[in-house]
């Protein structure tokens, strides 16, 4: 069988799945972000029976990823990956800094922070519309302090006090930035931190990896790939982990003429051994979806790796504390909680004025 593999930067994949799903032609068969299907459910092949299959297989499939693939019961695509995301710093400089190990804490990470900046370390945090960074980045500053986009039954409460904390608390950490991270996308803090230019960033295993790969070839990128560590994000108010990561789902368009090509396929890919080579080849990147392959030996087999074996199995998934849909994927598809952060942290608005506006924002779409 002949197929077609096309390739999409991260930001050009929602908005090009969104037209085929609505035009009714193109891809047979994309990967796509957090709650992406969602918005077009009725437009994605039932794949419960493989589903249902693959989870009986292996152990049965992670709960936070198969909310992103499940619809009333229904498989409408299948998970395929969580990509975790953790602090990458560089250990030298947080000790010269006057810390001998990462803060565990919000109020701890602040004060290093201020540490390195002072020393000529600024940190990095993408405020920009960075699918990846700039989602995890924004939700993990509004759960730690225990703000919500939304209640239970999906009633906006991002006006709140707990989210006024999470914007003061950003407002200050900011200040410990490197200029322009409110226009940055997900590559930015990667070539930001491997030129040596930031301390610290959020980022998956890749920016790691990358140096590695290329350390032989450049002096420079040998002392930063020695220096690297990673370590899971700090745990704020809330006193317990609190993290989105990205997670990218396997659907099948109902236009496509191959359907039964496309979920073979798919079977192919989850079955073992090829998901067990596809998590190595992955290198720290990918964390599985079924719990069978937790053990994969690449969670060992570097310390760096280790911040990022869990995420399937810790992540909270988007639209949080509400029942996932056509409004908690539209408004992060159009980085409503994002550009609240933004906009307050380069003073465009107030603290206040920004909250109301993403309040605003985000009831357009959760009164659809």
């Amino acid at each position: 069988v002949e197929v077609r593999v096309d390739k999409e930067s991260w930001e050009d994949i929602r908005p090009k799945a969104a037209v085929a799903a609505n035009v009714g032609s193109g891809p047979d068969l994309m990967f796509v972000w957090f709650d992406d299907p969602h918005q077009y459910p009725d437009k994605l092949l039932n794949v419960t029976e493989l589903g249902d299959y693959l989870g009986k297989k292996y152990g049965g499939w992670y709960d936070g990823p198969k909310q992103y693939a499940t619809r009333e019961g229904k498989f409408i695509g299948l998970p395929l990956a969580t990509i975790g995301n953790a602090i990458v710093y560089r250990e030298s400089w947080v000790k010269e800094a006057g810390f001998s190990e990462f803060p565990k804490d919000t109020a701890g990470f602040l004060q290093l922070c201020k540490a390195l900046k002072a020393k000529g370390h600024p940190a990095g945090f993408t405020h920009g519309h960075g699918v990846g960074d700039g989602n995890n980045y924004a939700h993990w500053l509004l759960w730690s302090h225990g703000g919500q986009m939304v209640d239970e039954q999906g009633k906006v409460t991002i006006n709140s006090p707990e989210t006024l904390k999470a914007i003061q608390y950003a407002q200050e950490l900011y200040k410990t930035f490197i200029p322009g991270t409110e226009s940055w996308l997900d590559v930015n803090n990667n070539r930001a931190f491997l030129a040596g230019e930031v301390s610290v960033i959020a980022n998956g295993i890749s920016v790691y990896n990358t140096a590695k790969v290329n350390k032989d070839n450049d002096p420079k990128l040998t002392e930063i790939a020695k220096d690297m560590r990673t370590t899971n994000m700090p745990i704020g108010p809330v006193g317990k982990s609190v993290e989105l990561f990205q997670v990218t789902t396997a659907v099948i368009f109902n236009y496509t003429p191959y359907p039964n090509a496309a979920k073979a396929y798919l079977q192919f890919m989850f079955e073992d051994p090829q998901m067990s080579d596809w998590i190595t080849s992955s290198a720290g990147y990918c964390c599985q979806t079924l719990k069978s392959f937790a053990n994969n030996p690449v969670w060992k087999a570097d310390p760096n790796n280790a911040a990022y074996a869990k995420a399937s199995e810790t992540l909270r998934p988007n639209g949080y504390a509400g029942p996932l849909g056509y409004a908690s994927a539209a408004t992060m598809a159009d980085y409503v909680l994002v550009d609240m952060f933004a906009k307050a942290v380069t003073g465009q608005a107030a603290p206040q004025e920004a909250m109301e506006e993403a309040e605003k924002r985000a009831n357009r779409y959760y009164r659809v």
